[in-house]
């Protein structure tokens, strides 16, 4: 079932605006009452985390609201993952190991979060090493873990230089052509992925399950 266009605003107000308990009512009526979309739920999740991250660019937000944010998207998720789960189809088998961290300087992990289940449903090996990560560990996790895919998260702009930052540290270390890198995250276009020097960049988790699955040989 569809939600209405009317919902689907109101709960993108509701969660970029912190008003948890409404937020959460809506959430759970859409998946668990009306039977609405989780891909698409997950999705207007995303779209009110974006301007909670713009909100907390512009000073208006503070750490408090990002922890709050984080705390219903992830109330919401796991509401939403299983429901995506028991979609018809065969269990996937495991198309690659894909190594996802959000880069040294950044907090947020609601989209690398959403990130890594929808890869992980989608029959991938997904590691998450978290939020604030330097760049000598995801070299070292590299070097342990031997992912095919590396996703490089960052939602505020300073993001972009520790971007560039960790993928320099990775070719230094010798492991820049074992490993395709992906990047995504809030303000993040081909503009930036050129700067950064990854391979490809995804808007959502929708396009970064494709962009692996491309890299693995397997239709998206």
């Amino acid at each position: 079932m569809t939600a209405t266009n009317e919902q689907e605003a109101q709960l993108v107000h509701h969660l970029a605006e912190m008003e948890e308990d409404e937020g959460l009512e809506l959430a759970k009526k859409m998946l668990l009452e009306e039977g609405a979309d989780p891909l698409r739920v997950l999705e207007l999740c995303r779209k009110a985390m974006d301007i909670v991250g713009k909100k907390f660019e512009d000073g208006e937000y503070f750490l408090p609201e990002l922890v709050l944010a984080g705390e219903m998207l992830d109330t919401i998720g796991a509401i939403a993952k299983p429901l995506i789960k028991s979609s018809p189809g065969e269990e996937p088998r495991k198309l690659g190991r894909i190594l996802i961290g959000t880069v040294h300087g950044d907090l947020h992990d609601i989209g690398k979060n959403i990130v890594t289940f929808m890869l992980d449903i989608n029959g991938f090996d997904v590691k998450d090493i978290g939020i604030d990560v330097p760049a000598t560990t995801f070299v070292s996790e590299i070097e342990s873990y031997k992912p095919d895919v590396v996703g490089l998260s960052g939602f505020l702009t300073l993001a972009f230089d520790s971007m560039k930052d960790t993928i320099a540290s990775i070719d230094q270390a010798g492991l820049r052509e074992k490993v395709k890198i992906m990047i995504g995250g809030g303000q993040i276009d081909e503009t930036v992925r050129a700067y950064t020097g990854a391979d490809a960049f995804g808007v959502n988790a929708v396009e970064a399950v494709s962009l692996c699955k491309g890299w693995m040989g397997v239709n998206a």
